[in-house]
């Protein structure tokens, strides 16, 4: 799991849905700001559409933080976004290949 400070406040998401980019890839949509930050706030989202119970959605919240961990450095500094579940995916190893491509993307 990533620390408080790495992760996108509630005001935050609010205006990443407002004035925000986004890509897209199979099971994730990532949409972000550029920000006045140094360091990369990132945060995940897991819809009720997605997952109906809240167990599973925070399964899947811990597994996107723990598959965006190894790929932190690859994220641009000054950058707040989220990543949004498009559909339940329990493998770690193919969001992890999402996220590396959706980082790639942004640089």
């Amino acid at each position: 799991m990533l620390s408080k400070i790495s992760r996108a406040g509630t005001k935050e998401v609010g205006r990443i849905f407002k004035e925000g980019k986004f890509i897209n890839s199979p099971n994730l949509t990532f949409k972000y700001i550029k920000n006045n930050d140094k360091s990369p706030k990132i945060s995940f989202i897991a819809p009720k559409n997605v997952a109906k119970l809240a167990v599973e959605r925070n399964l899947l919240r811990r597994r996107g933080y723990s598959a965006l961990k190894n790929h932190m450095s690859l994220s641009p500094a000054g950058i707040a976004g989220v990543f949004i579940f498009k559909k339940y995916q329990d493998d770690v190893s193919i969001l992890s290949d999402e996220i590396k491509n959706i980082l790639n993307k942004i640089n």
